[in-house]
């Protein structure tokens, strides 16, 4: 499975942008549980928001609930990322990550993702 994100740009704290995850190889995404993953210059990476395979399930870090949403579309083979009400403490490279799941569960590990994406920058500023 290849990950391509994009999406990213540099907006102002409060503003909002749609990441998107477009897979490609063997493609049947439904299959798969995704996540967002972000990471910060001298940071290591971390843990954003997943989806199970089938969607219905999902989990979020602390620092993004209530203003991130992932959302994915099998039909499409996509995931994405709609971040609202941005900080700039959000900037980062943003990756995301797949994996094929026996079951409908959402991992916030990144040891559960083999399949990466090349990133895509978001900067926020004050």
């Amino acid at each position: 499975v290849q990950l391509q994100a994009y999406g990213g740009g540099l907006v102002q704290a409060g503003a909002s942008l749609k990441l998107s995850c477009a897979a490609s190889g063997r493609t049947f995404v439904g299959g798969y549980a995704m996540g967002w993953f972000r990471q910060a210059p001298g940071k290591e990476r971390e843990f954003v928001t997943a989806i199970s395979r089938s969607g219905g399930n999902t989990n979020y870090a602390d620092s993004v609930k209530g203003r991130f949403t992932i959302s994915k579309d099998n039909a499409k083979s996509s995931v994405y990322l709609q971040m609202n009400s941005l900080k700039p403490e959000d900037t980062a490279v943003y990756y995301c990550a797949a994996t094929l799941a026996l079951g409908d569960y959402s991992y916030s590990s990144r040891l559960s993702y083999p399949y990466w994406g090349q990133g895509t920058q978001v900067t926020v500023s004050s």
